[in-house]
């Protein structure tokens, strides 16, 4: 078995992890600066709307062309008048986008372009692009996003509870600031290819979210019935038991996205894989952080507050207190494990490596097959 197997195997079983939830503050900090900064640089610098939501036109010239992108980029606001953008694509062909301009204007300045790059005007092809066809698209993105928004926190309500729901939407909402901000201080224009990015990046974000969540969920069923475990212990164990998993799929995911942004887009020059490729990295990779970080112990955090909750960490910590006095060994909670078949005497779990002392003891004075 790998390291990494091995390493997973040993969190999944308690026997190694780190404790998430006891350093919340921390992430809850880290989240918040960044979250601070993304909206300052959204104030500020704002988003670089495309060319589909402001409307313009857009000029192609042929390929192998030997005038340079800032050449080319200067020949298109001296005739227009406007800001231009121009992106050299794989072919040698350059693309220059020129916004707020109507179709005479476009007619003009594809006369001065041609003239400009010295190229025939009938091969530079020109492209009308209307501000409404880009604002039909904003809106179908705010209303498909509201409903996806609304519909997950009724699932996971339904499935969970309020509180694995409000911490998902918390999380989400995390994701998309975070990487909307991101597009705001890089400067990268915001196209439809973005909008379906933004939107692609909240499943993924989900599904991880949802999968430590289920696995809290199996570990706290009948949770006070035992006085073993605080639930932002278990909480803690949840997060490590899927810790691989998570890592796993985010690092695959971000693998085929990150050579679309730094080949496709560095390279080649594919405008479109560059609005694509850069939310769905920024989101994977905040949707990973925001699922192990914010919404799983922003749960505990909750859950802490319930008056059930509160007994049992009184009962853990005196049951604790009792079994310092007494010198009884302590355990790793084993994932899965029916509280009601384990002894009430147990120490509470810890997180780091297994007490091997406790391990030997453990068997002592035990008949060997099944445990009852």
């Amino acid at each position: 078995m790998s390291k990494l197997g091995t390493l997973g195997a040993r969190l999944h079983h308690g026997e190694v992890g780190y404790d998430f939830v006891k350093n919340r503050k921390i992430w809850y900090s880290i989240s918040i600066l960044i979250t601070i900064t993304a909206i300052v640089g959204l104030a500020v610098r704002g988003l670089h709307m495309g060319i589909e939501f402001q409307g313009g036109a857009v000029f192609t010239t042929p390929k192998n062309m030997s005038v340079s992108v800032a050449t080319a980029e200067e020949y298109a606001e001296e005739a227009s008048g406007h800001d231009a953008i121009v992106q050299k694509l794989g072919d040698g062909s350059l693309r220059i986008q020129v916004a707020g301009i109507d179709t005479n204007t476009s007619d003009r300045i594809k006369d001065t372009l041609a003239e400009d790059l010295k190229v025939d005007g009938e091969q530079l092809n020109a492209e009308l692009v209307g501000p409404s066809w880009g604002e039909q698209i904003a809106n179908k993105a705010w209303q498909g996003l509201g409903i996806f928004l609304v519909l997950v926190v009724l699932y996971l309500a339904i499935a969970f509870e309020w509180r694995m729901a409000l911490a998902a939407f918390v999380a989400l909402i995390h994701d998309i600031t975070i990487t909307v901000g991101i597009y705001a201080l890089v400067g990268f224009e915001v196209t439809p290819g973005t909008v379906i990015g933004l939107l692609t990046i909240l499943g993924y974000s989900l599904y991880d979210t949802v999968v430590v969540f289920d696995s809290l969920k199996e570990q706290t069923r009948d949770i006070t019935k035992q006085t073993r475990w605080t639930y932002s212990e278990i909480a803690n164990r949840s997060i490590n038991s899927t810790l691989v998993r998570s890592i796993n799929t985010t690092v695959v995911a971000l693998l085929p996205v990150g050579g679309l942004l730094f080949i496709g887009g560095g390279v080649l020059g594919a405008g479109m894989l560059n609005d694509i490729s850069l939310s769905l990295f920024v989101g994977l990779a905040a949707g990973a952080y925001s699922s192990i970080f914010i919404a799983t112990p922003l749960v505990a955090d909750l859950k802490e507050r319930e008056p059930a909750m509160k007994s049992l960490k009184k009962r853990v910590l005196a049951k604790r207190a009792q079994g310092a006095v007494t010198g009884e060994a302590q355990e790793a909670p084993a994932t899965g494990e029916d509280y009601d078949d384990e002894p009430e005497d147990t120490a509470p779990a810890v997180v780091g490596p297994r007490d091997q002392s406790a391990t030997r003891a453990r068997g002592r004075g035990r008949p060997s097959g099944k445990r009852r």
